[in-house]
């Protein structure tokens, strides 16, 4: 007997919202903490943590990529701009664009949350195509005249070689130490255990897709339009044609400690989603008619 195809894993809109929350209030809180992990000089050459990758990532492997993806991204923006007033207007949707589209495709990679090769993949993946991007951006705004190059003492006055090594420094401290390592151990840990919590059924690892039917035509004439469109906004304003910059004087009274009331506000956002997500699961559990989503 054959057995009927195996249906892909959907979320309903109201769990894609929630899985949108979740990733904006945790990816939002731990994007100002790294910015508080100082950066570490030695010589030409400086180490720092871009952000912690594996958060959305995580999200982005074991509910939908997509609304993790934007998720933690308006997170950011939300939560490490906004609020801290440090909103660059149309400079900001080049690295909106370009790490939603890294996550999102990071988080299509893996069919399997229990398979550590694409795990692993992913990983270097989600960094690798936002740091790329960026680098290809850094480059062309030298290139064309927009930007200036910042010489770096003690490297030769390349553009190509200093963001060579911005590169390599991103994959090796980000993508290893906050990308692959955590996502290697939290990702199997999580699967299975922390969908139901939430009223969610994990996804289904048996049903394999194919990396042609990722990466489709639609996808990469898509990806081309959003980058071109963040390429054209970080342009723009390098130029001096910008818009919506917010950055009020007000809150340079309060100095760094301002941060905290961003940190307590994605908290508070983080810890209501949860209840109500808790509570709609006992809710559906304890109705005659109810089932599990």
């Amino acid at each position: 007997m054959v057995s009927a195809p195996r249906r892909r894993y959907e979320l309903t809109q109201s769990q894609k919202l929630m899985v949108f929350i979740l990733a904006m209030s945790l990816y939002g809180i731990s994007n100002m903490f790294s910015e508080l992990i100082p950066e570490l000089k030695l010589g030409p050459i400086e180490i720092k943590v871009e952000y912690f990758a594996f958060i959305p990532l995580t999200l982005c492997i074991l509910f939908n990529p997509l609304y993790a993806a934007l998720g933690a991204s308006f997170g950011e923006v939300i939560f490490g701009e906004l609020l801290l007033g440090q909103f660059g207007g149309l400079g900001e949707l080049e690295k909106f664009i370009e790490f939603t589209l890294a996550m999102y495709i990071a988080g299509l990679l893996v069919s399997d949350p229990r398979n550590r090769k694409q795990l692993a993949l992913a990983s270097f993946v989600a960094v690798g195509i936002d740091q790329m991007l960026s680098a290809i951006v850094d480059i062309s705004k030298v290139w064309f005249g927009i930007e200036e190059l910042e010489a770096v003492p003690g490297i030769p006055e390349s553009i190509v070689l200093i963001e060579g090594l911005s590169f390599l420094n991103a994959m090796v401290i980000t993508g290893v130490l906050f990308s692959l390592l955590p996502t290697l151990y939290l990702v199997p840990r999580l699967y299975g255990k922390i969908e139901p919590l939430l009223g969610m059924k994990p996804r289904d690892s048996r049903v394999q897709i194919s990396f042609g039917q990722l990466m489709t035509p639609r996808l990469l004439i898509t990806s081309i339009l959003f980058v071109f469109i963040g390429v054209t906004g970080e342009f723009l304003s390098e130029a001096d044609i910008n818009i919506a910059v917010w950055e009020p004087e007000f809150l340079e009274q309060y100095g760094s400690g301002f941060m905290w009331v961003s940190v307590g506000a994605a908290a508070l956002i983080l810890i209501v989603t949860l209840f109500a997500a808790i509570r709609a699961k006992s809710k559906t559990s304890q109705s005659p008619e109810g089932k599990q989503i």
